[in-house]
């Protein structure tokens, strides 16, 4: 089990420059706070900041005001204590898949000591057998599975996911879904992700940040108050999402929302 991952976003300004020199506002002073151990979505308009949120908490990107801090300690640059999964599963096609889920311990020159993780990892995803096979020779599911154990080998306190389902097919993303609450469970990671499936949202998540369109406000943090294993065809599940789609909609938000029976 991962210690601590508190993770605590202040008064966060992110802007970007377009061509012509004019810049465009992002997020505007975006205040949230991630308890240790618990599972946030993100939800919101297409373009308002969402995958722009998770990068600033990766460190991959500053802000121009404003403070990010794990435990306490400010988020300035990338680190193995926050794992990175995106949409694409990013694996070296190079490499086996082996070497892509060790790569991180070669990294930071571990892997001598701590090698019987990899073995732990495939375990945990559910590739064992596939050790030696190609990023190529993968279904998409199994590829996003390998990207997940890539990252989660460092034992990170905090998992990082934008849209790691965006991709697949509604049955392998129902599967992924699972997969993904089961890993959860067992590591008590704090998880943050993005998506755009309201649906999957409620089904995943302890808590909803929802976001207005740009430049992004945090509209409302909604606590997922059903229990687990959850249903999509729970009355509960169906009433919070009618309740997230009119937040949305009175947010101003003109995109197109994803979500499944």
């Amino acid at each position: 089990m991962t210690e601590f991952g508190l993770i605590e976003i202040e008064t966060v300004l992110k802007k970007f420059s377009q061509n012509d020199g004019t810049e465009i506002t992002v997020l505007d002073n975006v205040d949230l706070r991630f308890l240790p151990g618990e599972f946030i979505s993100l939800i919101g308009p297409s373009g308002c900041g969402k995958s722009t949120l998770l990068r600033l908490v990766a460190g991959l990107i500053r802000p121009e005001s404003g403070r990010l801090t794990l435990d306490g300690n400010p988020i300035s640059e990338p680190g193995y204590e926050r794992g990175l999964v995106f949409q694409d599963p990013t694996l070296f096609p190079w490499m086996t898949i082996y070497e892509n889920i060790a790569y991180g311990l070669r990294a930071r020159k571990v892997y001598r000591e701590e090698k019987r993780k990899v073995a732990e990892f495939f375990s945990l995803v559910g590739l064992e057998g596939f050790e030696k096979a190609y990023p190529h020779q993968l279904s998409g599911g199994m590829a996003q599975r390998a990207a997940l154990a890539r990252t989660l080998v460092n034992r990170p306190k905090v998992l990082l996911l934008d849209e790691p389902l965006g991709a697949l097919d509604a049955f392998t993303r129902m599967n992924m879904q699972d997969e993904i609450l089961k890993i959860w469970q067992k590591q008590r990671m704090t998880t943050v992700m993005v998506t755009h499936d309201v649906d999957e949202a409620i089904f995943m998540a302890s808590r909803i940040v929802v976001m207005s369109a740009r430049p992004a406000r945090i509209e409302k943090v909604i606590t997922v108050d059903i229990g687990r294993p959850r249903r999509r065809d729970d009355p509960e599940f169906l009433e919070l999402r009618a309740k997230i789609l009119r937040i949305l909609h009175f947010a101003g938000n003109a995109a197109e929302l994803e979500y499944q029976l």
